[in-house]
This record gives C-alpha cells, sequence and structure tokens, in this order.
C-alpha cells in the first residue's frame, strides 16, 4: 500500500496535472498572464480578477504591453541599421574618447589585473587626435602612424583600427590647412597604402577587422588625399618685414645648421642662387653627418672626391640609406616605471613615488611600439 504522505507525486489541485516534489510552478503556465505595472510584472489570472481590482487599476492592457514592445522592437532595429550603414559607408567620424590621458600597461596577469595592456587600447586612450593639434607634437605622432602602418596594423583592435583612420584624416586635414610638413605626410600615405595592398590580399587570413569593402574604401580615401596633397599651393605670406633673404649670409647659415632633415637643406637651396650656394657648404652637411650618426658608420662609408675631399653631403645620404638617422622631438610619450603607466608629460598621472620625475622617462616612436610586444 502506498502512503499518501510518501507519494512521489502531488495532485495538482487547479487541473489533476501531477507535479514532482520540490519543483515549483511553472510561471508559464495556463490560465496565467504576467503584465507590466508601475511597481513591476505581477502575476495576473481571471480567476482573482474580481479579487485583485487594486492590482489591476495599474495593469496595462495586452494590446499596450503589445505595442510597447513592438515600438522598441522597432527603435532598435532602426539603430542597428544605422550603424551597420554608418560602418560601411566609413560615415562615423568620432573616435572614442577617455577622461584619462594615461594608459596602465600591464604585461599579465596578477592579483589585481587579470590580461594585459594592447597596442589598440593604448591607442585608443592616449587621445592623438588632440595631440595633433599640437606643434610639438605633431612629428611624433606622425611617426607612430608611420611605425603602425608598417607591421602593427593587423594587431589593432577594430576599434583602435578605425581610430587610427580617423587620426589619419585629421592629420591630412591639418596640413592641407596649414600647408606644412607635406612630405612626412606624403610618405606616410605612401607606406600604409603599400601595407594595406598586402593586406587586403591576405582577407582570408583574417588580418584586418572588417568587411573587405570598407578597406577597399578607405584605400580610395587615400589615394584621394595623396592626389590632394601633390596638387597642394604653397601660398607666399605676405611680408610684413625682413625675410630669409634680407638677413647677412652668416645668419642663414647659422639658421640652416638648426634643420636636422638633409632634404631640407637641398629644399631651402633651390629657392635662390644664393642660399643654393649656402646649401653646398661642406662644414654644414660635416656637423649633419655627426649629428646623425656615430664615427664608425662614418668611417665605414667614407667617400673621398678626386681633390682627395670628404664628400660630405654625399656621404650623408649614403648613410640614411644603411642606418636610422636620429629622431628628436619636442614632446613625446612618457613611461613612469614605478607604476608601469604612459602618459604626455604635460599630463598628471597618479604616482605614488616619491620623486616622480626620477621614475618617469621619454618614449621614442619605436619604444611605443617595444613596450606591447609580448
Amino acid at each position: 500500500m502506498v502512503n499518501k504522505d510518501t507519494c512521489c507525486c502531488d495532485v495538482d489541485k487547479r487541473g489533476g496535472a501531477q507535479v514532482l516534489p520540490g519543483s515549483s510552478q511553472d510561471w508559464r503556465s495556463p490560465g496565467q498572464s504576467w503584465v507590466k505595472t508601475e511597481e513591476g510584472w505581477k502575476n495576473y489570472s481571471p480567476d482573482n480578477k474580481n479579487n485583485n481590482d487594486s492590482d489591476v487599476s495599474y495593469c496595462k492592457s495586452a494590446e499596450d504591453v503589445f505595442n510597447e514592445n513592438l515600438l522598441l522592437a522597432l527603435t532598435y532595429e532602426m539603430a542597428a541599421k544605422k550603424r551597420k550603414k554608418d560602418f560601411m559607408n566609413n560615415n562615423t567620424k568620432i573616435p572614442y574618447f577617455y577622461k584619462e590621458k594615461w594608459i596602465y600597461v600591464h604585461k599579465g596577469s596578477t592579483k589585481e589585473r587579470h590580461g594585459y595592456c594592447t597596442l589598440g587600447e593604448a591607442f585608443n586612450r592616449l587621445d592623438f587626435c588632440s595631440a595633433i593639434k599640437d606643434a610639438r607634437r605633431f612629428n611624433y605622432v606622425v611617426r607612430l602612424l608611420e611605425l603602425i602602418a608598417k607591421s602593427q596594423l593587423p594587431s589593432l583592435s577594430g576599434v583602435a583600427q578605425k581610430n587610427y583612420m580617423n587620426v589619419l584624416e585629421r592629420v591630412v586635414q591639418k596640413v592641407l590647412d596649414d600647408q606644412q610638413n607635406v612630405r612626412p605626410i606624403k610618405e606616410l600615405l605612401q607606406t600604409l597604402y603599400v601595407s594595406l595592398c598586402g593586406l587586403v590580399q591576405d582577407m582570408g587570413k583574417s588580418v584586418l577587422v572588417g568587411n573587405i569593402n570598407c578597406w577597399v574604401h578607405r584605400m580610395e580615401n587615400i589615394l584621394q588625399w595623396q592626389q590632394q596633397l601633390d596638387n597642394i599651393q604653397i601660398k607666399r605670406p605676405v611680408s610684413k618685414g625682413m625675410s630669409l633673404t634680407d638677413l647677412p649670409a652668416s645668419l642663414q647659415l647659422n639658421i640652416m645648421e638648426r634643420l636636422s632633415d638633409g632634404r631640407d637643406l637641398v629644399s631651402l637651396g633651390q629657392v635662390t642662387p644664393d642660399l643654393e650656394v649656402l646649401a653646398e657648404d661642406r662644414l654644414l652637411w660635416k656637423r649633419l653627418c655627426q649629428y646623425h650618426f656615430t664615427d664608425r658608420q662614418i668611417r665605414k662609408r667614407m667617400l673621398v672626391s678626386d681633390k682627395g675631399q670628404l664628400e660630405w653631403k654625399k656621404m650623408y645620404f649614403k648613410l640614411c640609406r644603411c642606418y636610422p638617422v636620429r629622431e628628436q622631438y619636442s614632446e613625446t610619450l612618457h613611461f613612469c616605471s614605478h607604476c608601469h603607466i604612459l602618459f604626455w608629460k604635460e599630463t598628471n598621472h597618479p604616482c605614488t613615488a616619491n620623486n616622480a620625475d626620477s621614475c618617469c622617462k621619454p618614449v621614442s616612436p619605436q619604444g611605443f611600439i617595444s613596450l606591447f610586444k609580448f
């Protein structure tokens, strides 16, 4: 005989359905409906309609709930379609900004932090869009963009790749407006285009994030920017006083010694015949070689003319093809060895060291890339 108290299933009072002990009644069972009220979702059934008039007064009808849900679904669908359209047409020009202008660089998991910092995350957090507006940081950012274009573009996330193109577009627009730094930007665009040509051919390997049509459109933009830079017409500034050609030759030569790129000297010598003579000064090119290269490198690439004199100008361009030139920037990113934080020099970071200046050191563009090689 089976005891009623020990029966493995009980009889449901509503319809005779058997329910296992310990299991709750399914809220989706027949005879009940869930409606949204001002106090939240409530269980409402026709059986207690007369007993719960107070609750029913706060309930929305099924039709109102259906219309509300339908409106929300249409809103989400329209927003999703707009985001997809903006991404495909590359119309989303707003980069991602963060309140802090520094980033903690960690290369492994610890008790306090899990994971590691990526190059793309650092590129998003350090606000390069504002950095290009500062003349002291402009060349630093351009060099960093060039290094990323050469080998690090596939390592960026989708958001970082989009921000990269947004920053590049602002750089090109600044050059078109200011009519300065045309040559380095043309070299940057050429480097990026060559890299993308190779990467697009390997799209099957997922080296780039996003639709291939989006990247083809970006390559077309690069070609358009190159055309705009080729057609740029440098406007002669209105003379409001003494110009470079009005200065004595000694002062002109002194100004030329401040130029760190030999190509700038060649361009300056094409302005007037007098400047061309000064641009061929042997001492000027000797100092330029000694600034960028070591004595050992110079001895290995020595060129002597028929007259027994060193060809410093030819040696300079030959050395540039064999060795990297010395890089110097007015302002760079800095890295705090105590806090492991990467930041701009003028931006404060939460340093806990007693002497914060002794812990911070400048980071070159190549050093920036090396920080995120694991």
